[in-house]
């Protein structure tokens, strides 16, 4: 009788630990899938990227780079977004004061936001912070012609805009 019962105490306990070590093993394979490029794996770098743009702005960037090379169309458009955001924040960081820095910036947000308008033309959003962008530095034409408006509405002008430090959307 004792035999028996030790044989059942055994099994019991063996019969745990085989369910245990399964539910290791499926948790293993669930996070060598999304390391490796499963699916899952888009998200995971989407979201390791927006973390990072708080903080890191150079490991942002490449994390969105890596989110927008991916096959999925609705993680594209949101990493473009995203990396035009980075950029506009990092321009306002440094300062409107320091154009040889803030100006390239500004461009690659302009980009960004434009790549992100071609893919999806109804995106509200990209449209506000691209005409923000634009305003923050304008486009400017090559035309030959010289501002035949008098000194005094161009003055008028540059003070009417709005003000660069609003929140993004």
């Amino acid at each position: 009788m004792k035999r028996t019962h030790g044989h059942l105490v055994f099994s019991v306990i063996s019969m745990a630990l085989a369910l245990i070590t399964a539910g290791e093993v499926i948790h293993l394979n669930h996070v060598r899938a999304e390391n490796s490029g499963a699916p899952g794996a888009a998200e995971t770098k989407l979201a390791r990227a927006v973390t990072l743009a708080k903080t890191d702005y150079d490991g942002a960037l490449g994390g969105y780079k890596m989110v927008i090379q991916t096959g999925r169309e609705d993680l594209r458009r949101i990493a473009l977004y995203d990396i035009g955001n980075l950029h506009l924040r990092q321009a306002l960081q440094i300062g409107m004061d320091d154009a040889t820095q803030s100006v390239p910036l500004l461009e690659l947000a302009k980009q960004s936001y434009r790549d992100l308008l071609r893919r999806d033309p109804n995106d509200w959003d990209a449209r506000y912070n691209l005409e923000r962008t634009l305003r923050l530095a304008p486009e400017v034409e090559d035309s030959g012609e010289e501002d035949s408006s008098p000194p005094d509405q161009r003055e008028h002008e540059r003070t009417t805009i709005a003000d660069p430090r609003m929140d993004l959307p």
